[in-house]
């Protein structure tokens, strides 16, 4: 099972974003979303560095915020969740 977290657009150049989740950024491709991309979106990516949906900021937030609870756990919980 994959777990897609949501993360942040901090930079957009033409059909790629670099996002930002848990202090970690990457460049991903943004040509399979439907709707547009702004600075401040949280997106999902999957497999290869494609975002394909937007997720609401609250949404996002409530998520990443119980993700970093379980993983200050530090006892395997993430992997076992």
């Amino acid at each position: 099972m994959c777990l897609a977290v949501p993360s942040k657009v901090i930079a957009l150049d033409g059909l790629m974003a670099t996002v930002e989740a848990f202090g970690q950024q990457r460049n991903v491709n943004l040509m399979l979303m439907q709707e547009e991309v702004a600075l401040g979106d949280y997106l999902l990516i999957q497999v290869g560095d494609f975002a394909f949906e937007r997720v609401d900021k609250d949404r996002a937030e409530e998520s990443l915020k119980v993700m970093a609870e379980i993983l200050a756990q530090g006892d395997g919980g993430a992997t076992v969740w």
